[in-house]
């Protein structure tokens, strides 16, 4: 079976070190990726926002997620233990490195990269569709066809092939083999890994490091 993701699990890269820094000096402001304290990402947004000239980026991903209580919406940060932020360095690293939550602008050695403008912009673009919440909201998808795995549920671990989608529902009717024969099952979407979408390929997405 393809590799696969369980349902509303975050299809985007965990943190921005995928993102293709760029360790040329900058005298006016530019992007950096700061690394911020264990689950403080929104008190290290805020505090840096206070400081008047600084410009944040902390998106977050929003899911549903199958618990005892049923499906509920789930809310985490796009890139745990990091954010953007835009300033002057030569002005503001200080203050950066010290305000609330933030733990440090990240380095290489003794060279402080930027994060490309097109990165940040392109990721603006997302959130846009999003209200401008700095929201990424995850919704889980199967076509006719899918090769699907089970994920819970007393067919726990069987595969099957995704028949009909039911999307007002959020269920699925899949074709399960069972006792040497295929039957069709109609189970919740979010109890099925799902295909992993390939992510997307462009400038700035590929690498680790400067």
């Amino acid at each position: 079976m393809a590799e696969a993701s369980k349902a509303g699990a975050s299809a985007y890269p965990k943190g921005p070190g995928r993102v293709i820094m760029e360790a040329k000096p900058e005298s006016g402001a530019a992007w950096y990726c700061l690394r911020t304290k264990i689950k403080r990402e929104n008190l290290a947004a805020a505090a840096l926002r206070e400081l008047g000239d600084v410009e944040v980026v902390c998106p977050r991903l929003r899911y549903k997620k199958v618990t005892r209580r049923g499906k509920i919406w789930w809310v985490e940060p796009l890139f745990p233990g990091y954010l953007l932020a835009r300033f002057v360095l030569a002005d503001r690293e200080r203050a950066v490195n010290y305000a609330k939550g933030v733990s440090r602008i990240l380095k290489f050695g003794q060279r402080i990269p930027t994060v490309p403008s097109r990165f940040v912009d392109d990721l603006r673009r997302e959130l846009a569709q999003e209200d401008g919440k700095e929201l990424i909201t995850l919704r889980p998808s199967a076509e006719p066809g899918d090769e699907v795995e089970l994920a819970e549920g007393p067919l726990q671990g069987f595969s099957g092939t995704v028949i009909e989608v039911r999307p007002a529902e959020e269920r699925v009717r899949i074709f399960v083999e069972f006792l040497g024969q295929e039957q069709p099952v109609d189970v919740d979407l979010y109890a099925l890994l799902l295909p992993r979408k390939p992510l997307p390929k462009g400038d700035g997405l590929e690498l680790d490091g400067p």
